[in-house]
């Protein structure tokens, strides 16, 4: 495993990857996946310059900070930067250089005093941000500085609210705070707010102590959670009424925990570990829609689903440490084991591997494979496509050195292409490439580096990267463009 890293300080999110070969053999019985030659990689650049263009420089050179939290509010893009010499700035952007302005500066050491977790509710952005004299509190934007401001200061004074993510429900912002109810231990009160003082309010309190699961899930217009006490694991929803926030369904007779929910716009899904089995679970919201599939006896994660069926990850045994993928029918009774990715670090006693991001497109999962290490930065990180098959699973992209702290981001743009970040080389720093499915269909977006938080804001794809002076760029490129694949030739 190496290590670099093309920036002094760069918090892209916060998760350092790393990246080497992949090679290896499958034992007899084990389906074969697919390593295209040339996936090890892609060497020229195919993007003519002005297919990705710059929207606005957003840092000084030799930048060390944040950037990211790219957020779409109904055709307005907001995000956050942050440094020691700037202090945190929200910005707003319309797509255009003219049009991308600060709309308030956070004094303070980045981190500390910098908005986070940003949703859109009509036509008003929330977020929650720390200030001297208020701590953490839920805020709100029109994407003006004066209609940027706090909504209602929960725990008054400069101590700190523990809010968990906020959702949209329904035209109004959802979200969960945690009250002490002594040193060690927390309870849980569901709150909702329209934006007004007066209009956020707690909609229920819980008297169970820290049972309330992270993981959430958006059916319709519900916010889905869960409550694990030894008394029963128990699905809940909420419209952000009282009246509307009830049981759904009592999953289990005594303690169990969620280990993953599906993505936003997919089947909705989770898995329930309970004990050795590990329980694939359907719902729409309602009791007689939420229905368990099957079961494993291993921990099992959730990929995605295509058409009629949702795939897994997991860990094939403790000695290899491969992963392998797993097809279960969405409508019960069917699961059947679809391939094995080689590991070649298996050997490794913290070489596990596991799955980072994955998006659909067209008719194909794309998906990250990490292999883990006993450093800050795993082994390796290589970017995957399957559609549903042994023969179908390949090998795209192989990165052969990592980038320290760099979240390696997939996204589909909706129009049949994937866009993600990677280095051809380890004498070059992670650029974006853009691929329709094939090492043949793939090539280099832009020479620009370490892009990151794609996100869509009508026909463009918006993101943030670094030029060769590591000043923060806002970039952005059509949805749809049309670019000739890069050369492409295998290196030993």
């Amino acid at each position: 495993m190496n290590a670099r890293n093309w920036s002094t300080l760069l918090w892209f999110g916060l998760a350092g990857v790393g990246c080497g070969g992949v090679q290896g053999d499958e034992p007899p019985g084990v389906p074969a996946v697919t390593v295209e030659e040339g996936s090890r990689e892609v060497s020229a650049q195919a993007c003519p310059p002005g297919v990705a263009s710059r929207v606005a420089d957003l840092t000084p050179p030799d930048f060390a900070g944040f950037m990211g939290e790219l957020t779409q509010v109904q055709g307005t893009l907001y995000f956050v930067t942050s440094s020691f010499d700037t202090g945190s700035v929200l910005w707003r952007s319309n797509g255009t250089e003219a049009g991308t302005v600060p709309v308030k500066v956070f004094p303070g050491p980045p981190g500390v005093y910098q908005p986070t977790n940003l949703v859109a509710v009509g036509n008003k952005l929330f977020f929650q941000v720390r200030t001297p004299d208020t701590g953490m509190e839920p805020w709100i934007s029109d994407g003006t500085e004066s209609g940027t401001h706090l909504i209602k200061d929960l725990t008054p004074g400069a101590a700190d609210s523990i809010l968990e993510d906020g959702y949209e429900v329904n035209g109004r912002l959802v979200f969960f705070r945690w009250v002490a109810v002594s040193s060690s231990e927390a309870r849980p009160e569901l709150w909702r707010s329209d934006g007004t003082a007066a209009g956020t309010l707690r909609v229920r309190s819980f008297s169970t102590v820290r049972n309330l699961s992270y993981y959430k899930l958006k059916v319709g217009n519900a916010l889905l959670f869960f409550f694990a006490e030894e008394t029963g694991t128990t699905l809940w929803r909420t419209d952000s009424t009282l009246a509307g926030t009830t049981v759904v369904k009592q999953l289990d007779a005594g303690l169990t925990y969620v280990r993953d929910v599906s993505s936003p716009g997919e089947v909705p899904l989770f898995i329930l570990d309970d004990g050795p089995d590990h329980e694939v679970w359907k719902t729409d919201g309602t009791a007689t829609g939420t229905v368990r599939l099957d079961s494993f006896g291993r921990p099992v994660n959730l990929l995605g689903a295509l058409g009629p069926y949702v795939y897994l990850t997991s860990v094939d045994s403790p000695v290899t440490k491969r992963l392998r993928i797993d097809r279960l029918s969405l409508s019960g009774g069917g699961k059947t084991h679809i391939t094995t990715l080689p590991n070649p670090y298996g050997a490794g006693e913290y070489a596990y591997p596991a799955v980072r991001t994955a998006v659909v497109s067209g008719n194909d999962l794309y998906f990250t494979q990490v292999i883990q290490s006993d450093a800050p930065v795993p082994e390796n990180v290589s970017l995957w496509a399957t559609n549903g098959t042994a023969a179908g699973t390949r090998l795209l992209f192989n990165n052969p050195y990592v980038e320290y702290g760099y979240r390696y981001p997939v996204f589909a743009t909706g129009t049949g292409q994937v866009l993600f970040g990677g280095a051809p080389d380890e004498n070059r720093p992670v650029v974006p490439f853009f691929t329709r499915g094939s090492v043949a269909t793939q090539g280099r977006l832009a020479d620009i580096f370490l892009p990151d938080s794609f996100t869509r804001v009508g026909h463009r794809i918006f993101f943030t990267a670094l030029d060769a002076t590591q000043q923060g760029q806002l970039w952005s490129v059509p949805a749809t463009f049309s670019c000739p694949p890069g050369l492409t030739e295998a290196r030993e």
